[in-house]
This record gives structure tokens, sequence and C-alpha cells, in this order.
């Protein structure tokens, strides 16, 4: 079981931790910490960033960084959920294209658990950027 709690600081701001016990802040008002929204969007890329460099890894691709990107949308009114997200992925390496490509839609169909419950709310979209190495 993973728990998580949020310890008010001051203002709008909390610390937070998990079962991992790293803390981090966490501020409504973005001046010393990230937003709870800015979090779940930090989520889905480390999710699905997780998800691609694991798969590239066990196909045996030599990708040499990767980079995780998102551009989101919400609603106008309250709740204000994300409605539309764009997924870049920033691919350095001599990779086979078809393998990144593969193990994008494995993370978004399969194995990234906050894309499917951001699913429930919001479009998601990807684009892939290569990085060719020199």
């Amino acid at each position: 079981m993973t728990e998580a709690r949020a310890t008010w600081i001051d203002n709008h701001r909390f610390n937070g931790v998990a079962s991992s016990n790293h803390p981090i802040v966490v501020d409504g008002d973005k001046a010393s910490g990230n937003s709870p929204m800015e979090l779940v969007l930090i989520g889905l890329c480390g999710c699905t960033g997780y998800d691609v460099a694991n798969i590239l890894a066990k196909k045996r691709e030599p990708f040499t960084s990767l980079e995780v990107r998102a551009q989101a949308e919400r609603a106008p009114t309250p709740p204000t959920v994300y409605t539309q997200i764009k997924l870049t992925y920033r691919v350095g390496g001599k990779v086979s294209h078809k393998a990144v490509e593969d193990a994008v839609q494995l993370s978004k169909e399969k194995y990234c658990s906050v894309s499917a419950m951001l699913n429930t709310t919001a479009t998601i979209a990807h684009a892939i950027e290569y990085v060719e190495a020199k």
C-alpha cells in the first residue's frame, strides 16, 4: 500500500511526503513549490518516461537521453481538470524509430497508470523528436 500526507506550512504551502519518504513542497500559489496540478503533469512525464526507458533498455536500444515534456489545457470551470495534454518525447541516440514508437504506445495503452487515470478527463496526444547521436 502507498501512503502520502501533506502537512500545512503556511499560506498555501504544504510539505508533502509519501511512502518513499522523499519530501516535496507543494504550493498552491506556485511561489515556493509546484502546484498540485503541476505535480500531476510531472508524475505523468515521469511515469511514461520510466516505461519508455525500461522498454527501450529491454529491447537493447542504444538511447543516450530521454526527456518527456507535457503541455496541458485545463477546464475553464471547477474542477479545472486537464482536458488536453500533449506529450513530447525527445529521444537521443541511434535508436530504431519503430522501437521508440512502440514503446510510447505500450506506455500509453498498457503500462502508465498516471496516463490511464488522466485519460478519464483528458485527451492525451504525443509527438516524438529524435536527437541523433553524432
